[in-house]
C-alpha cells in the first residue's frame, strides 16, 4: 500500500517536471535511483525504515512508469507506427523472467538480500547503458520555448473527459487483470480441485499469452486500426474468462486464463496510445499520461481486494462471472481515436 500510494502521489508532478527539464533527463536518473532503493529495502532494519523505503522506491517507479510511457507516445507518434504494444510486451516478458528467476533462487536457497542487491546491480548496468540511448523527444526544449502551456500544466490540470473516460476504461481493465493474476490460481485450487502446481500456471498461462499478444500486437494494429482491434482484444479477454470459469477440467480451465491474457494482451497499450493522441509531443503529454496511469494504479491496487471482498458474498467464481459484462462493455462502449497512419 504504502509503495502505490506514493507512486501515484508523485506521478501527478510528472508532467511539469517533464515539462521543464524533458523527459530524458528525469528517466535517466529515475533509472539510476531506483535500483539503489531496490538494493536498500533488503538492507534496511526497522519497519519504520522500510516503509520510508518502499515509499521511496514507489515514487520512483511511479515517475518512471509516467516517464517512460510519455517516451513511447513520443516516439510513436515520430515514427507514424504504433510501437506501445511491443514496448508493454517488454514488462511482461520481464515480469515472466523476473518470476521464474526468484523461484529458482529461492529454489537453491539464495537469500534475499543477495538477490536484490544482485537485480539492483544489473538494472543499474542497464540504466547506465540506455540512458544515453533514450532519444530527445523535445518536451523539455517545447516547454520552454512555448509560451503560456507550461504556465497551464500542475496537478489540477489534464483532467479532460476524453481523459478520465479513458481512465476509467483503464481502471475496469486492470481490475480484470489483477483478478486474473492475484485470483486464477486460488479459483482453480479452491474450486477445481487443481493441485498446487498446476493452479499456479494459471498465472504463467495468462502472462505469457500475454506476452506473445503484446509482441504481434502493433502489427495487428497497423493492420486492422485500434478500433476494431480494442474490441476484439476485449471480446476475447472476455470469451476466455467464460471459459475458465465454466470448464470443470483444471487444463481446459488454465486454457481460458492463456485466451484470457492473449485477448487483454493489446488493451492497455492502445488505450495508452489513445490518451497521447490528445496532445501528442507537447508538454502536456505527460500530464494526461500520468492522469491515465492513477486509474490504472487504482484498479491495479483496489481491484483485487474488491474482488476478495466480494468473494466473501457471492463467492469466487459468480464475483469472477461478473467481470465478462465488463470486458464486453469495455470492448463495445470504448472509443478510440484512430492513430495518424489510420
Amino acid at each position: 500500500m504504502a509503495f502505490a500510494v506514493a507512486a501515484l502521489a508523485c506521478m501527478q508532478g510528472v508532467g511539469p517536471l517533464t515539462a521543464r527539464v524533458g523527459i530524458r533527463p528525469v528517466l535517466r536518473t529515475a533509472l539510476l535511483v531506483m535500483p539503489v532503493l531496490l538494493a536498500l529495502v533488503s538492507l534496511v532494519g526497522g519497519t519504520v525504515g522500510l516503509v520510508v523505503l518502499v515509499m521511496a522506491l514507489g515514487a520512483v517507479h511511479g515517475t518512471v512508469d509516467t516517464a517512460m510511457n510519455t517516451h513511447a507516445v513520443a516516439i510513436e507518434r515520430r515514427l507514424g507506427r504504433p510501437i506501445l504494444s511491443g514496448c508493454h510486451a517488454a514488462w511482461s516478458v520481464s515480469a515472466v523472467m523476473a518470476s521464474l528467476a526468484t523461484a529458482v533462487l529461492e529454489g537453491v536457497g539464495i537469500p534475499l538480500t543477495p538477490h536484490l542487491v544482485a537485480a539492483a546491480a544489473v538494472l543499474m548496468a542497464g540504466g547506465l547503458l540506455l540512458g544515453p540511448l533514450l532519444a530527445e523527444t523535445g518536451t523539455g526544449n517545447h516547454a520552454r520555448t512555448s509560451s503560456p502551456a507550461p504556465r497551464r500544466l500542475g496537478l489540477r490540470g489534464g483532467w479532460s473527459r476524453q481523459v478520465v473516460t479513458l481512465g476509467l476504461t483503464g481502471t475496469a481493465l486492470m481490475v480484470c487483470e489483477g483478478a486474473a493474476l492475484g485470483w486464477s490460481a486460488i479459483f482453480l485450487l479452491d474450486s477445481r480441485g487443481a493441485s498446487l502446481g498446476i493452479a499456479a500456471t494459471a498465472v504463467t498461462a495468462y502472462t505469457g499469452a500475454q506476452a506473445i499478444g503484446r509482441v504481434i500486437g502493433d502489427r495487428l494494429t497497423l493492420r486492422h486500426g485500434p478500433q476494431i482491434l480494442f474490441r476484439v482484444g476485449g471480446l476475447v479477454a472476455a470469451c476466455g474468462l467464460a471459459m475458465a470459469l465454466l470448464s470443470p477440467s483444471p487444463a481446459a480451465a488454465v486454457g481460458g486464463f492463456a485466451v484470457a491474457g492473449a485477448g487483454a494482451s493489446v488493451l492497455i497499450p492502445l488505450a495508452y496510445s489513445a490518451v497521447g493522441q490528445a496532445k501528442a509531443d507537447s508538454p502536456e503529454t505527460a500530464t494526461l499520461i500520468s492522469r491515465f496511469t492513477t486509474f490504472t494504479y487504482a484498479g491495479t491496487l483496489f481491484g483485487p481486494a474488491v474482488i476478495g471482498w466480494a468473494a466473501e458474498f457471492a463467492g469466487l467464481t459468480w464475483t469472477l462471472a461478473a467481470l465478462i459484462p465488463v470486458l464486453c462493455a469495455v470492448a463495445l462502449l470504448s472509443r478510440l481515436p484512430n492513430s495518424p497512419q489510420h
